[in-house]
């Protein structure tokens, strides 16, 4: 309802009042015209001084603008009062008594609107305080005092400047990983470049001319190449995850297919490493997933766990289903992660300790990458210890 339609309903409800009052107390129609007639002008008249007196103390302290509201009320109230003693012919004696009334019930509410505005006043102090504080990185005030807009108000602010404090939290994190971030693919960039530089220089020059160090420097030079090519792929990725861009492709597979191509995949790497396999089936739902994007985010769980177990260990996949949908478990035997680094387990460039982050390979980046390419299927990765390693579980709604 807007406040034109609201101002003509209070009216209208007003003189419904004053009718039905009338009506009660026998009072002829003609009398009560007159009289609501007679007060509404002396009303009106006050209303209009006082609305203009109103309009001219904007941006006045809010104490001010509410004493003169109060002010304005009375005086209406007193101009009708008065214009509809003079209609009725009250005698003087009744009317000096009635502003006798009326000085006190004055004196009254004006003592009142003193009060409201301050206490609109120090609310008012108090949520300024309270925004200068989430500036300065500051609680404020415990609560405020004063009318509930105000309050209400407040409660907002606090819980903008929580948001606030957590999202300059996640900006950190994330300014400090994008530098971690830098700082390895820096280096997994340098070292292949300057091995393919030095053997590049070494064929040009023919300081390596046997058949035999040619080939072998033509292995390690594509080699080099193809990490750095993997490199570069995982980096964009990444970025296409971390702006949003990620969409998946239109192949769609069921999710056993998909696992059971990714652990064809794997066995090759796991033997070659001396890691057996293990697989733990079950019957998965009955749905679809993108093959590529979803498979690489399984290949890169399978890849970090083959690589952390040592020769000799065993990962297992098991797979199953809840009353949410799929559920996908990659356990390996690396040992175990430090509680404190559990969290930052899917952070870009995370490698965990020196000796973990020397034979990881990459740019630490396949675990970032899975649970972007999960989490683009509504799915959710995790990871826990669990007896000699750790425990990844890929869960996807049916």
């Amino acid at each position: 309802m807007t406040r034109q339609a609201a101002t003509v309903s209070i009216l209208a409800t007003g003189l419904v009042v004053a009718g039905v009052i009338a009506a009660s107390a026998g009072i002829p129609t003609r009398d009560t015209a007159i009289l609501v007639a007679v007060t509404a002008l002396g009303a009106g008249a006050a209303f209009v001084a006082g609305a203009t007196v109103l309009r001219r103390f904007r941006g006045r302290p809010v104490r001010v603008q509410v004493l003169v509201v109060a002010v304005s009320s009375l005086l209406m109230t007193v101009a009708g009062v008065v214009a509809a003693a003079l209609a009725m012919f009250i005698s003087t004696h009744d009317l000096v008594a009635l502003f006798i009334v009326v000085a006190v019930a004055t004196s009254m509410a004006v003592g009142a609107a003193l009060q409201l505005g301050d206490d609109i006043g120090t609310a008012t102090l108090q949520v300024g305080h309270l925004a200068r504080t989430m500036v300065d990185g500051g609680d404020g005030p415990a609560r405020v005092t004063g009318p509930g807009e105000l309050a209400t108000l407040a409660t907002e602010l606090a819980d903008v400047s929580a948001r606030l404090d957590e999202s300059r939290r996640r900006e950190r994190a994330l300014e400090a990983s994008r530098r971690e971030l830098i700082a390895w693919v820096s280096h997994d960039l340098r070292s292949p470049l300057a091995t393919i530089r030095a053997m590049a220089e070494a064929l040009d020059d023919e300081v390596a001319d046997d058949t035999a160090t040619v080939q072998r420097y033509h292995r390690q030079i594509r080699g080099d190449a193809e990490r750095l090519t993997a490199l570069v792929d995982d980096l964009f990725e990444l970025s296409r995850i971390n702006s949003g861009a990620v969409r998946l492709g239109p192949e769609l597979v069921s999710i056993g297919d998909a696992v059971a191509e990714s652990l064809a995949g794997a066995a090759s790497h796991a033997s070659v490493k001396g890691v057996r396999l293990v697989e733990e089936l079950a019957d998965l739902p009955a749905a679809e997933v993108s093959a590529r994007e979803f498979s690489r985010a399984l290949n890169n769980l399978l890849d970090n766990a083959i690589r952390h177990t040592p020769a000799g260990g065993r990962v297992v996949v098991r797979s199953g289903r809840d009353d949410d949908g799929a559920v996908l478990q990659v356990i390996d035997e690396c040992g175990g992660i430090p509680e404190p680094d559990l969290d930052r387990v899917f952070d870009v460039a995370f490698r965990g300790d020196t000796a973990r982050g020397r034979d990881a390979g990459g740019g630490g980046l396949g675990l970032a990458i899975a649970r972007g390419l999960v989490e683009a299927h509504a799915g959710s990765v995790e990871v826990a210890n669990h007896e000699r390693g750790c425990r990844f579980t890929i869960r996807l709604p049916a």
